[in-house]
């Protein structure tokens, strides 16, 4: 951003008309034919003989690039672009459960029924296997519970990276097949 006489300028902004000041353009006609090599005030004149607006294109070229064009009509259409382009994208979403290492079988057995109901929808999954206290003597517990998650989730789910410690947690995410 640069302040140039009490106007901010800034600089990924699309210059148009009089905000183009460079000796020599490059002009690109209304019908996107190339007009030639001009100065910017003869290519504004001949953009307001068309009720057009004089758009600079290629600011880096040597001369920039300008093209005569409706400036409202071109942000429109950008706008209903990247509407479009939001909608088709599709965002993953990473669920986590927690499990303690001195979980009983049946909640195990819940918490992977939980697992599998996430993994169905398309979302990938984060298991945890937090430790408290002095449980994080015994790893060997966590590393059991997070097989037996892993086994019974081998059929619809493959690990994306191996369980890895990290603080006072065993941590393995997995992805849909």
């Amino acid at each position: 951003m640069k302040f140039k006489g009490g106007i901010v300028i800034k600089k990924d902004r699309i210059r148009l008309n009089e905000e183009i000041r460079v000796a020599e353009i490059r002009l690109i006609g209304p019908d996107g034919e190339q007009v030639g090599l001009m100065k910017p005030a003869d290519a504004i004149k001949i953009a307001e003989e068309n009720d057009l607006d004089l758009v600079e294109i290629a600011p880096n070229a040597t001369p920039p690039v300008c093209r005569i064009m409706d400036y409202g009509k071109f942000r429109f259409q950008q706008s209903k672009k990247d509407k479009i382009s939001k909608k088709k994208q599709h965002v993953i979403h990473v669920k986590e459960i927690r499990f303690r290492p001195t979980i009983d079988t049946h909640d195990v057995a819940f918490k992977v029924k939980q697992a599998r109901k996430f993994i169905e929808q398309g979302n990938h999954l984060r298991i945890r296997i937090l430790f408290r206290g002095r449980q994080i003597v015994h790893p060997e517990l966590g590393q059991a519970v997070m097989t037996r998650v892993t086994k019974e989730l081998e059929d619809i789910a493959k690990m994306e990276n191996a369980p890895v410690f990290e603080h006072r947690s065993i941590i393995a995410s997995f992805i849909p097949k």
